[in-house]
């Protein structure tokens, strides 16, 4: 998630890493070398001796360019409402408020309440998930849809609370009930039905996780003292996620959901934290809604340690309405953008996961034990033991992973940490020590499923100053954002380090300093702030954008591009969002015959507000307000995505 406005900015995206390690302005002259350029950007010599998978006749050339992608690109454009290429249709698939427990009555806002919204589907829909029905039908025609509910807007849920940043604030404790309950997760069952979807009512599979739902914690962390609550003095057992940005999966089927702002939900006062070095490098100081005025555990005064108890990634299994959902301590504490995973070279499992503000690190866990394909519930409690690293992006060209292991390097007991649970509730402080690079924002990290190759998505950093640019973030005042290329050694994705490159710099070509991509992109197909990635199965990258309203004067939307051959990092503009909203959560169905995106916070303009918003996207009826919603794109009379 990043600013949309000025009457939605991000405090956390100013950032509170005091840490610019290393700072060598005269890097970025080396790195975007001419051999650079060519091989990760504009790249159509060198990129095409990648080889690629692809064939071209020289009338879709004369077409499309050197782009494997044949869809009509769209243009530029601002307004209340959706737009995709032409040749494909769009369904709203849900969208916030309509049910899906137990039946329920049509969507009345007014009516709304914390009972009746914990049977309904979430608000501000992110990262999406799907997993077949049954478990390993290769059918493509039914799935559990899971979905991330990250935050509310309430200005924009509820009558009379006005506009702007203040807004959240004048919550009832009613309000904050049905906030609590609009987050989360929510697991949804769809079946493909003619050339469309649909959601299978009352479906045994459908469930929502929200704020106040039961959780295990597991892993090293669980039972530390600073997980310890009143309320859970085991400090094992603790109530609800929220902040749920991007996620990811693994391979034995279960959903893991990240707990990214969780910061903005505590009030109090920070200089009584117990711990105000580790509230302050998690950014715990003042909330931006009104939960703590209401219920005492996100009041800081009254219980401190309750902060330290997110940021995490929870397990789920969406295949068992009872399972407890967990949360997996050894995979650290910051705030996860995105987990996703790849198979090692031995059966390990390897998970990637971005630090989403500025100047935050990229990680990746490695399981200790290789996953069992053929036992699902061995696999249960896999990801309770392994090794968590960040990332060192070094002026040569090479991707250091170094592990966050207590009692090795400068993790010690003089520097506060005694034990493996000390090194994961305080994974930023930890970090800091080991000397990672300090990156512009750190969102999506996903594999390709063709190339092997690890793309990290950066949206942006206003705030980096030119002394403060280094290789892998190569631009001050990055209002655009851009994605690096990892390749793993020997392709082994749990090795101890790989080579890097830069993929694309966000930004208008000619008018935004550095911005680079194919030199074929039109006038339409550069981006601004790239957030969540997807790939199709031909291993194209489909580029979500969060932030281009404000960065750029476009909607945020999404772009396409091959990865390899002559037309890699040549963009083009396949789909555009309402006024004020975001595109997450970008995902395939295994026969690329349907693209789902969640489309995040409609109305989230300054000035917006319930009686009076920018848009009443997706209904557009009076007293309806804007709601965010899961679409399904298809292609008009059948065919796959892209081409």
């Amino acid at each position: 998630m990043a600013a949309h406005s000025d009457d939605f900015i991000d405090p956390d995206d100013i950032g509170v890493n005091a840490s610019t390690e290393p700072s060598i302005g005269d890097l970025i002259e080396r790195r975007l070398s001419r051999r650079d350029a060519l091989r990760g950007l504009a790249g159509v010599s060198v990129a095409a001796s990648l080889g690629s998978p692809f064939a071209s006749t020289d009338a879709q050339a004369q077409v499309n360019g050197p782009s494997t992608l044949t869809f009509k690109e769209l243009a530029h454009t601002l307004d209340d409402t959706q737009h995709v290429a032409e040749g494909y249709k769009m369904q709203v698939l849900i969208r916030w408020g309509d049910p899906l427990i137990g039946g329920g009555a049509a969507f009345d806002p007014a009516a709304l309440t914390a009972a009746e919204q914990e049977k309904r589907f979430g608000y501000n829909n992110d990262y999406l998930g799907l997993y077949p029905m049954p478990a390993g039908s290769r059918s493509g025609d039914r799935f559990l849809m899971v979905a991330n509910h990250e935050y509310t807007n309430a200005n924009l849920m509820f009558p009379g609370l006005g506009a702007g940043r203040g807004a959240a604030l004048k919550a009832t404790r009613e309000q904050v009930a049905v906030e609590m309950a609009s987050v989360g997760g929510a697991i949804v069952e769809i079946v493909r039905e003619g050339a469309g979807w649909k959601v299978v009512p009352d479906s045994r599979f459908a469930r929502r996780l929200t704020a106040t739902t039961p959780m295990e914690i597991s892993g090293p962390a669980a039972g530390h003292d600073k997980m310890k609550t009143s309320a859970d003095p085991t400090g094992t057992r603790v109530l609800g996620t929220f902040g749920n940005c991007a996620g990811g999966s693994t391979p034995w089927g279960t959903w893991l959901t990240c707990e990214e702002n969780f910061n903005f939900y505590f009030d109090g006062d920070a200089a009584r934290l117990a711990d105000t070095e580790l509230g302050k490098r998690y950014g715990v100081a003042k909330a931006t809604n009104a939960w703590g005025q209401h219920v005492d555990r996100f009041n800081f005064d009254k219980e401190p340690n309750e902060p330290n108890r997110f940021g995490w990634v929870v397990e789920t299994d969406p295949y068992d309405p009872a399972a407890v959902p967990i949360k997996r301590t050894a995979l650290g504490r910051f705030k996860h953008e995105g987990c996703t995973y790849a198979l090692a070279k031995d059966g390990r499992v390897v998970f990637y996961s971005g630090d989403d503000e500025r100047f935050e690190y990229v990680y990746r866990f490695v399981t200790s034990k290789p996953w069992n394909p053929n036992d699902r519930a061995s696999n249960r409690n896999l990801l309770d033991e392994g090794t968590l690293s960040v990332a060192r992006f070094d002026a040569d060209g090479k991707v250091e992973w170094l592990p966050l292991v207590q009692g090795q390097g400068p993790l010690t007991a003089t520097n506060g940490f005694v034990t493996q649970g000390d090194v994961l509730v305080r994974t930023r402080l930890a970090a800091d020590l080991l000397k990672a690079t300090p990156m512009d924002r750190p969102e999506d990290i996903e594999t390709n499923p063709v190339n092997g190759r690890v793309y990290v998505v950066l949206t942006n950093n206003g705030r980096r100053k030119p002394d403060q640019v280094d290789k892998a973030n190569p631009r001050a005042s990055n209002d655009h954002g851009h994605i690096l290329e990892i390749a793993p050694k020997d392709g082994d994705h749990a090795a101890p380090e790989g080579t890097w490159s830069i993929f694309l710099l966000g930004g208008k070509p000619g008018q935004d300093a550095g911005a680079r991509y194919h030199r074929a992109t039109s006038e339409n197909g550069w981006l601004s702030c790239p957030d969540n990635i997807a790939f199709d199965s031909k291993g194209r990258i489909w580029i979500a954008t969060d932030g281009g309203p404000s960065a750029a004067g476009i909607a945020d939307g999404l772009y396409a591009a091959d990865t390899v051959g002559f037309g890699r990092a040549l963009t083009r503009c396949f789909y555009q969002a309402p006024t004020g909203a975001e595109v997450c959560g970008p995902i395939f169905t295994p026969d690329d015959k349907t693209l789902f995106l969640a489309i995040q916070h409609p109305g989230e303009d300054r000035g917006s507000s319930y009686e009076k918003p920018s848009t009443r996207w997706p209904d557009f009826k009076d007293g309806m307000p804007p709601r965010p919603s899961v679409i399904a794109i298809t292609k008009k009379g059948g065919g796959t995505i892209g081409t």
